[in-house]
């Protein structure tokens, strides 16, 4: 093993790739449930997330726009949300619930980078308005978490699907995030982007954790492999591919399976 990672080299695209591939295969698993796929399928999409909240942490750090690459990803996040909302309604298949965005995973995530600059920033210039504008940031996606849920108990929003679809779409709620707690990995890995090794070790706590609850999700601690390969490099141009590829696999996956479902 130790010789693989010091000879096989990974970029920020190769990274990039190997966790389309998964997420391909994880998703495989998700639209043909009810044609009965094995368990086991699933696992390969385990160590997706980390290898994307690890992508994101690299990509902000290096971005010449922190305000762009977050708004790319919000819109996303927003757009995502309809897309499934309007996708079930049309299709009405109700086998497979798309509960897929993991835009807002990321963009809850840049909003805990960018409090975490401002900090940093905050401290370094003691501008407490800074700091306080942070810890601000940080707290948004909890603070979402529970407007959203007082939006929700309401009966009149409850039982109107477009009305509750509408605010959720805008609000980044950590609850509402596909991955939940996990997505905290992020500022967590932001952190200490400078330090591949304590990166490893969260990685492998946050694994861990997940083996003691008896979740799946442990399998996540394979993700570490390539990212002890990467080598610091960007690799390949992609910038907008993921956010084309991400809802129209999704869509095309779900509609095979509708298809086949309903014939």
């Amino acid at each position: 093993m130790n010789n693989i990672l010091k000879t096989k080299r990974l970029s920020i695209f190769d990274i990039k790739i190997i966790g389309i591939i998964l997420m391909f295969i994880d998703h495989i698993h998700q639209m043909f449930v009810p044609f009965g796929i094995p368990n086991w399928v699933d696992w390969f999409g385990r160590p997706v997330a980390t290898l994307f909240f690890f992508v994101s942490v690299v990509g902000f750090s290096h971005t010449k726009s922190k305000k762009r690459y977050m708004l790319r990803l919000y819109i996303s996040m927003i757009l995502m949300s309809f897309l499934t909302f309007f996708l079930e309604k049309i299709v009405h298949y109700d086998q497979v619930v798309l509960i897929n965005n993991i835009f807002r995973d990321l963009f809850i995530g840049t909003l805990m980078m960018a409090g975490i600059d401002l900090i940093t920033s905050g401290k370094k210039h003691k501008n407490v308005l800074n700091i306080l504008c942070g810890f601000l940031l940080i707290l948004l996606p909890f603070i979402s978490s529970i407007l959203v849920s007082i939006a929700l108990s309401n009966p009149t929003i409850l039982q109107n699907p477009s009305i509750m679809t509408f605010i959720m779409a805008f609000m980044p709620a950590i609850f509402l995030a596909e991955n939940g707690i996990m997505v905290l990995l992020i500022p967590l890995l932001y952190i200490f982007r400078n330090n591949r090794n304590i990166q490893i070790l969260i990685i492998i706590i946050a694994a861990l954790f997940y083996l003691f609850m008896g979740s799946i999700q442990w399998i996540m601690i394979f993700a570490i492999i390539p990212i002890m390969m990467y080598n610091g490099q960007k690799g390949k141009g992609m910038k907008y591919f993921f956010y084309i590829f991400y809802p129209a696999h999704i869509v095309l996956l779900y509609l095979i399976s509708a298809f086949l479902y309903n014939h």
